[in-house]
């Protein structure tokens, strides 16, 4: 048997392979969305690489496809219970994404996209296996400098300001690598922890990414960090009325001239101020402070 019926046996053997093991996590997954506890993967990344022979590409963009789906349908399926409202990914179950992305990235560690992913979700779910992914992503790709902001990133969000300083300055010395990851490697040290070095994360974040369920979680975060300003100049203003009168408001209203002068967008109907999203913000403690609407899309944490 000669060379040439010896690589054609090869390739018809992988790819059919490869369909089988597509199959079967097809019809698995068809068979776990009808459980309430979801199952452990089918293989093992190691084996899935065995199985599917020089077709790991092919079998890698699957897993990456799967993992994509799996979170949609996670969104779908909280809006429907939720009454459209979707907070952050911390609210949704999605114990399968770390093993979803972990083999893709298995079978195929060049494929850039799949760590990309999970620096922006994971951290969230298991801030551990992000790290963990993020490191093998940087170890197979050394000179991919975009993979060194995402470690950062997911250090940053670890609060492991000085780790996330490091990475970022490991990641500046890399050819092409862009000026402001020197810039924000000393900031993450100097002020690693501030609001000003979030947005500014979350700033890089969205400009790298083409997804667009990243892109919508940092329009969310950003949201967040602007609701925070907003809540602390709401709160300037509660207790200077307090101080001065001796007791909490009873309505937005008593304070609607102070809060148009730090320039907050009030509800003409009721007076009171306006979040990102546009819904009103809710007095608490009888008055003597502010908290977000049960109805917002700014995300509580």
């Amino acid at each position: 048997m000669n060379k040439r019926v010896l690589l054609v046996i090869q390739i018809v053997l992988g790819l059919a392979v490869a369909i089988a093991l597509v199959r079967a996590m097809d019809s698995r997954q068809s068979l776990a969305q009808t459980q309430t506890p979801e199952d452990p993967l089918y293989v093992k990344a190691a084996t899935a690489k065995r199985m599917s022979l020089a077709f790991n590409g092919v079998v890698a963009d699957w897993y990456w496809m799967r993992s994509l789906q799996y979170v949609g349908g996670k969104i779908v399926a909280f809006k429907d219970t939720h009454e459209g409202r979707f907070g952050n990914l911390g609210d949704l179950d999605l114990r399968l994404l770390p093993s979803l992305l972990g083999m893709s990235t298995t079978l195929d560690p060049q494929f850039l996209a799949p760590y990309e992913y999970g620096a922006a979700v994971l951290p969230e779910i298991n801030p551990d296996y992000a790290t963990r992914l993020l490191e093998s992503g940087v170890a197979a790709n050394p000179s991919e400098w975009r993979l060194y902001q995402h470690l950062g990133y997911v250090y940053w969000q670890r609060h492991e300001y000085q780790k996330a300083s490091e990475v970022y300055a490991a990641g500046a010395k890399i050819p092409g690598a862009p000026v402001w990851m020197a810039a924000l490697s000393a900031r993450m040290k100097a002020e690693g922890g501030s609001r000003d070095a979030a947005r500014e994360m979350y700033r890089h974040l969205y400009e790298s990414s083409t997804d667009p369920t990243v892109k919508d979680m940092v329009n969310k975060q950003v949201m967040r960090l602007d609701s925070l300003d907003e809540r602390d100049e709401i709160r300037n203003v509660l207790n200077a009325f307090k101080a001065k009168n001796g007791r909490c408001v009873s309505s937005w209203r008593e304070v609607a001239n102070e809060l148009r002068a730090v320039r907050l967008i009030l509800d003409p109907k009721t007076g009171a101020p306006l979040d990102p999203s546009e819904t009103t913000y809710e007095l608490i403690k009888n008055g003597c402070d502010v908290g977000l609407d049960v109805n917002t899309t700014v995300p509580f944490r």
